[in-house]
């Protein structure tokens, strides 16, 4: 009635591999994001983590410029992680055919 469960069972063991792997991919990417013309750089990981910020020494004097600059790049550098995360997993679920057809 409702086929063989082996293999559905070795299938969603497959996609949980899968999903683990793809995970692991996410999380060693690195984006990079410049805001200001060059004046802001962060460098977020795949993970959503910011790992370096380099601010140009003109900025140290404007304070609202260098807040507004952060929170520009900021933004920006979090929807490049979302849209790769979102990319991978439509990737993923793209290729997952549970009836075993192309």
């Amino acid at each position: 009635m409702f086929g063989n469960l082996g293999d559905m069972s070795k299938m969603l063991e497959g996609m949980q591999e899968n999903a683990k792997k793809l995970q692991s991919e996410l999380e060693s990417k690195i984006f990079n994001v410049k805001s200001g013309g060059g004046m802001v750089d962060i460098t977020i990981n795949g993970s959503g983590e910011v790992t370096d910020i380099a601010i140009d020494t003109s900025l140290l004097n404007d304070k609202e410029s260098l807040e507004i600059l952060l929170i520009g790049a900021i933004n920006d550098a979090n929807k490049m992680v979302e849209q790769n995360r979102q990319n991978s997993a439509l990737g993923m679920l793209g290729s997952a055919n549970p009836f075993g057809g192309k």
